[in-house]
């Protein structure tokens, strides 16, 4: 048990401040790609079998207004380890990091992690699995405080030859490629039961990102059909596909995910110490529903319009749980919530010291441990020339060619009706929030 004497907030304790003790936790991220809001049964899916995940959704909190800070893979993952929108680190930052046009570039080394952050309390750091912030080393995990690595840096390679669209080479161990074999998510799984086991006795903090479900749609028993020197900037790079309908084979994915996260938890279970560590699953992105050749079936965004790549809502609101025995009670929440307010959360609840520029998240704690949620505000979004903001009940989308739609989502989940014209003067408000958030964002750096 991990155990620091803090002045606890008076939501958390009724003892006196000279005698409160708080436990440390552990944290464990899991963040998994492509994952559309109805994929898993607790979110209503009917087709795929998540006992573990449904499980864990029993037992903690379940979102159901939680948001990505992006609509594809990167600019969610450099919100996660930042705490910060991805528009401050740069255009690159708003959509996925290329692997030929941006194949030098990576989150920069001034960004300050929640590895970093808490390396310097004393915390083992590790992530496996899918990086996505830089392709190669000085951009990698090791540079970003992280103690240990083993995953790929692109935004996908073969789930069993661990080749990347480009014919490389993609399975690193820290800053030095070390080629595995296995499935994607089972060595991801067997890396990270391993780390808990051999820092049960300190505090640590484990970030594990899937490559799941993210093309190509390959399932455990599936071959490896990348080799290296190839090149699968192509349709190829959705895998060796014997129909146009994925859906047999994203349920392989999905499930594959849910025993990893069965494995981990039992793995807490079976370390004793289920009750120290604070777990959090989410995916970073909306599900594709459809892609370019006429694939379809693919994933499953519940009631939400609209995919991965889109500002409606399927393109970001996702599945989110949070997990805590005897400390965050079980039940669900409507509470608005995005990607970047767990580093802010993950800093109260490890009693780290304040960070020394401001974080565009907010602590999640006052909601976790005592369902207060947090005060009104707004989110922004942007990637391609199109941007949206979210302000309580109404949600406008600007886009390319600057028309504008308004949606409330409180009785328009499905953005089917626009408000826009019948709403001039939420219009102009949240158009003017969202000038002035852009004004903000790129005059300034992290």
């Amino acid at each position: 048990m991990h155990l620091r004497f803090v002045c606890l907030p008076a939501f958390l304790t009724a003892l006196s401040c000279s005698t409160a003790v708080e436990t440390r936790p552990n944290f464990v991220l899991i963040l998994v790609d492509d994952l559309g809001y109805g994929d898993i049964g607790a979110y209503g899916s009917g087709l795929n079998r998540t006992p573990h995940l449904d499980r864990m959704a029993a037992e903690g909190l379940r979102f159901t207004d939680f948001h990505s800070n992006g609509p594809m893979c990167t600019p969610t993952r450099a919100a996660l380890l930042t705490g910060l929108y991805p528009q401050r680190f740069g255009e690159q930052f708003e959509s996925a990091l290329s692997g030929i046009d941006d194949y030098d570039l990576g989150l920069p080394h001034e960004a300050v992690t929640v590895a970093e952050m808490l390396s310097a309390e004393g915390y083992a750091t590790a992530m496996y699995g899918k990086w996505h912030l830089g392709y190669h080393p000085p951009f990698m995990p090791l540079n970003q405080g992280f103690d240990d690595f083993r995953g790929l840096g692109s935004g996908d390679g073969d789930h069993h030859s661990h080749i990347d669209r480009s014919g490389r080479q993609d399975w690193w161990h820290g800053s030095r490629i070390s080629m595995e074999e296995g499935y994607g998510v089972d060595l991801i799984t067997a890396h990270s039961v391993d780390f808990i086991g051999r820092h049960r006795d300190e505090p640590f903090f484990l970030y594990v990102a899937h490559l799941a479900i993210h093309f190509p749609w390959q399932g455990p028993a599936d071959r490896g059909y990348r080799v290296e020197g190839g090149n699968y900037h192509n349709l190829s790079k959705l895998g060796e596909l014997d129909s146009l309908d994925v859906s047999s084979k994203v349920k392989e994915m999905v499930e594959a995910v849910d025993g990893s996260v069965g494995r981990i938890l039992a793995a807490l279970r079976r370390q004793g110490l289920d009750e120290e560590t604070f777990v959090f699953f989410t995916s970073d992105n909306g599900g594709y529903l459809t892609y370019q050749g006429g694939y379809h079936s693919i994933s499953d965004n519940g009631p939400l319009r609209g995919q991965k790549g889109d500002l409606h809502e399927g393109g970001h609101r996702v599945p989110a749980i949070a997990r805590w025995p005897g400390r965050i009670r079980p039940g669900e929440t409507d509470a608005l919530a995005a990607t970047f307010d767990l580093v802010p959360t993950i800093r109260e609840l490890a009693g780290a010291a304040e960070p020394d520029a401001a974080l565009d998240g907010v602590s999640l704690v006052p909601l976790l441990l005592a369902r207060q949620p947090p005060e009104p505000r707004a989110l922004y979004w942007r990637m391609r020339g199109a941007a949206a903001v979210r302000r309580e009940r109404w949600k406008l989308i600007r886009h390319p060619n600057s028309t504008v739609e308004l949606f409330d989502l409180s009785q328009d989940l499905g953005e089917t009706s626009d408000s826009s014209e019948s709403q001039g003067d939420v219009v102009r408000e949240l158009e003017a929030a969202l000038s002035a958030w852009e004004s903000e964002i790129d005059s300034n750096g992290p």
